[in-house]
């Protein structure tokens, strides 16, 4: 779920569920198109966090 808002620049979008994921566009389109790339690459990052923290831990 995304939540959308208008402005005067154009559309803000975010992800609730994701903290600190949120993009923009001049349209809504645009900015629907942005967002998903940034949760692609929010969750990208997450799982090489993740990755990283289990292999961090053998020994």
């Amino acid at each position: 779920m995304v939540t959308l808002q208008e402005s005067e620049e154009g559309f803000s979008v975010w992800v609730p569920a994701l903290p600190g994921c949120a993009s923009q566009g001049a349209t809504e389109e645009e900015a629907l198109a942005n967002i998903a790339d940034a949760v692609r690459e929010y969750l990208g990052v997450a799982v090489e966090n993740a990755a990283a923290s289990r292999n961090a831990y053998r020994v």
